[in-house]
């Protein structure tokens, strides 16, 4: 590990908390039906938990019955980048926050319309700001 990382994880350490920190910045996963975001009905605008960008509007939340919350489309195109991920013996796309690269969950083709896809994300990795 370089110094630089070093470095960034100790800021990252200092900024989460340690459950925060290995689900957005070592890629881990909450259990599913634990995050507070699961059942969540509240208006608003979900940020990423690092870095504060603008992810889900709660508009395009919905109950998916997986576990972690939902939503069928990102807030902007450009909020989110897609990384494939080949761990435990899948193959997944991976989602992370296009701005700090913070691990959000994992993108799938079995959402609602209209756009059929379904974001499924750790509630660690988000910030729910009503409006």
């Amino acid at each position: 590990m370089s110094n630089t990382q070093q470095s960034d994880d100790q800021q990252w350490r200092e900024q989460l908390t340690p459950d925060e920190f290995r689900i957005c910045r070592q890629k881990g996963t909450e259990p599913p039906f634990t995050g507070i975001y699961c059942d969540e009905k509240a208006a608003g605008i979900y940020h990423c938990k690092c870095c504060h960008q603008p992810l889900f509007d709660a508009s395009t939340k919905y109950d998916s019955g997986s576990g972690w919350p939902s939503f069928y489309a990102a807030s902007d195109e450009h909020a989110i980048e897609e990384h494939l991920d080949t761990s435990h013996g899948m193959r997944r796309t991976e989602i992370t926050c296009a701005h700090c690269r913070s691990h959000l969950g994992h993108l799938f083709d079995d959402g609602p319309e209209p756009t059929g896809l379904r974001y499924c994300v750790n509630s660690a990795s988000l910030r729910l700001e009503p409006y």
